[in-house]
């Protein structure tokens, strides 16, 4: 007999709530409506009597006992008492509910485990199902009234199928003082047991997970049962009781209007009828009302459980399951979704809206330039036009870029920053290109290759290996070692058959390169995609700084690989110490020749017509050491020069 009303709070419209307030059946004011009545017809008799039956002297006694009652009926802690006791009667009444007895786990297990389809394999199954079925019955019927009523005896149980005649006179004949509802479950046991011994149950294992679920059920029913037995306190039911009508009691001498002419303090108005202490009776009340209820779900009452309808429906369910479906499978065919990879259900014109996207998670909708960060006002003007409509398509990077207060160009010389970030790969960085001041004149040295504007900033700097620093490094200050990988692109030219295997012409021998200290132009700060701006040119820019402080250099320093590639394809493909020598020295060549305008410190990459194979990694000790002497002698002719 549960009320359900689902289906009208499914969605939250106005007045949805209000429209159940006005349902008779399983309400508050079916509940209450006696007591209620009873409470106001006697505040109506007291405030007659008050009124029109006494004497001037009683009436002054009256209101000095109504003033009394309502200053201590206070103090009565009728919210503690009764809130905590309706909270633990809730629980233990969701609690009986989880452990209804459902036989449908169990049946499951006996039509695909127990086999035969002939006349004694169907009596084998539908016989354990009965078993269990017998077994929910005798505890409904030790705890639910309702289910008492229906099956008073066990002749009435015999009569309903549950049980046969000669099953009525072993369960008879075991004599014990307790409830014998474990009686089916140790027929179960045994029958199952002789399942298997006939090959009937072809697998321990399906006989134990068969014995398991039902050791869940015998669970179940033994929980009901023990929640009969073993309720709440009755010492608490009679606190929370006497407390709320013992409180209702003295309001109702406590809440009387008194004489306003008396002057008695919080009585200037005479309206009859005591609205806030009608409500006040109705809400507490109705709360014990509710813990009364919910006590015994297995009463008759309008919210009790249906123990019968469950009876029924466990039975025929179960029966069914075992019998007319055991291996009774309709025929397969293909799908009307067989040779569609992307399976889409359709929705009628009533549940359109209903049809979203899958969410890919909070970040998916972040631009690239939420992600990146990066000033477009650094970018060289042929670069702005490709990179300013993708960052445009954010709104929140519309909005930064309208509030952002620029830095003055001249103030600073940019550094890279190598923040770490999460990633599949272990040691992996993300470039970030900032500006910190007072570092002008530490400019890191030639042994830091500065990711070129044009690379890819999606891009990983993953670390290859470490070395100390050589102490005859002419550079001070120790900088990471980067390894440059230009991203491969598909559309080559022809020319590049021509070129060396790294990417440069034969050219003949020329002087040997400057190793002067590496800085950022302001221009070349940021990188961009390759993917919008195209490999249109690698150049690294040097200025050689004067008057450097000298510092102590570090104890370590990393060798750093800045590739889209995966890291074990990138290291297999660096070049030995030796072509690497080789490669900076045609490298400084080929600078010499293609770009004799700059000055004699700037040192300029050529363009992009190398294979895109390319990568430098650092060498050994002792080439770092003839590297270091040769750029010394190089530093060295152009000051005997100036002299």
């Amino acid at each position: 007999m549960t009320v359900t009303y689902s289906s009208k709070v499914a969605n939250a419209t106005f007045l949805s709530f209000h429209r159940l307030l006005l349902r008779w059946r399983g309400s508050i004011y079916k509940l209450l409506y006696r007591e209620f009545l009873l409470f106001a017809l006697l505040y109506t008799v007291l405030s007659l009597i008050y009124r029109l039956l006494l004497s001037e002297q009683q009436k002054r006694l009256f209101e000095k006992l109504s003033i009394y009652c309502d200053r201590y009926a206070e103090q009565i802690p009728v919210t503690f008492v009764l809130g905590f006791y309706v909270t633990l009667v809730v629980n233990r009444w969701w609690n009986q509910f989880v452990n209804l007895p459902w036989p449908d786990r169990l049946m499951f297990h006996i039509s695909s485990c127990v086999q035969g389809k002939d006349e004694y394999g169907r009596l084998l199954r539908r016989t354990l199902v009965r078993y269990i079925n017998l077994t929910s019955l005798l505890i409904f019927r030790s705890v639910s009234t309702a289910v008492c009523k229906r099956f008073p005896t066990i002749d009435h149980v015999v009569e309903a199928g549950f049980m046969t005649p000669e099953e009525r006179k072993v369960f008879e004949n075991i004599r014990s003082p307790h409830l014998k509802y474990w009686i089916p479950v140790v027929w179960f046991s045994n029958l199952a047991s002789r399942a298997r011994q006939e090959g009937r149950i072809r697998d321990a294992i399906d006989l134990q997970n068969i014995l398991n679920e039902m050791n869940i059920f015998r669970t179940w029913c033994a929980t009901l049962f023990g929640y009969d037995w073993v309720g709440i306190p009755l010492v608490y039911t009679q606190v929370v009781t006497l407390a709320v009508y013992t409180f209702f009691f003295a309001c109702l001498i406590g809440r009387q209007f008194l004489d306003p002419a008396q002057g008695h303090p919080g009585h200037d108005l005479d309206l009859y009828v005591p609205v806030f202490t009608l409500l006040q009776f109705f809400f507490y009340s109705g709360w014990l009302k509710v813990a009364e209820q919910l006590i015994n779900p297995f009463g008759e009452d309008d919210d009790d459980f249906e123990a019968n309808w469950i009876i029924d429906r466990n039975l025929q369910v179960s029966l069914l399951a075992v019998d007319e479906m055991h291996m009774n499978l309709p025929h397969m065919t293909k799908d009307m979704y067989w040779n569609d990879s992307d399976a889409r259900p359709p929705y009628t014109l009533a549940a359109a809206d209903y049809c979203i996207a899958s969410f890919l998670g909070s970040t998916t909708d972040m631009g690239l330039s939420d992600i990146l960060e990066f000033d477009d006002n650094h970018l060289p003007p042929q670069q702005q036009e490709s990179f300013l409509p993708r960052r445009q398509e954010s709104v929140f990077g519309r909005v930064r870029r309208l509030l952002s207060v620029q830095e003055p160009p001249d103030l600073t010389d940019p550094r890279p920053v190598f923040k770490r970030h999460s990633s599949d790969a272990t040691s992996s960085f993300y470039p970030d290109f900032r500006v910190n001041q007072g570092l002008l004149d530490k400019a890191p040295p030639s042994s830091l290759a500065i990711p070129p504007p044009s690379m890819d900033t999606l891009s990983t700097l993953r670390e290859v290996s470490s070395s100390p620093a050589s102490p005859e490094s002419s550079s001070s200050i120790a900088f990471p070692r980067l390894v440059v990988s230009p991203p491969l692109f598909g559309d080559a030219n022809d020319e590049s058959a021509d070129k060396h295997q790294n990417g440069f012409g034969s050219s003949p021998p020329g002087d040997a390169p400057s190793l002067e200290t590496l800085s950022i132009s302001r221009k070349s700060s940021n990188c961009c995609s390759p993917t919008q701006l195209g490999p249109k040119e690698f150049r690294w820019t040097t200025l050689h700084v004067k008057n450097r402080p000298p510092s102590r250099p570090r104890g370590r320093q990393f060798s750093l690989q800045f590739s889209r590639q995966t890291s074990k394809a990138s290291v297999r493909s660096l070049p030995s110490p030796k072509a690497l020598g080789r490669r900076r020295r045609g490298l400084s060549r080929l600078q010499s020749r293609r770009f004799a305008g700059p000055a004699a410190d700037t040192l300029h990459l050529p363009e992009p017509e190398y294979d895109h194979d390319f990568q430098g990694t650092a060498g050994n000790e002792e080439e770092e050491k003839e590297e270091t002497n040769s750029s010394e002698e190089v530093l060295d002719a152009p000051s005997s020069g100036t002299k």
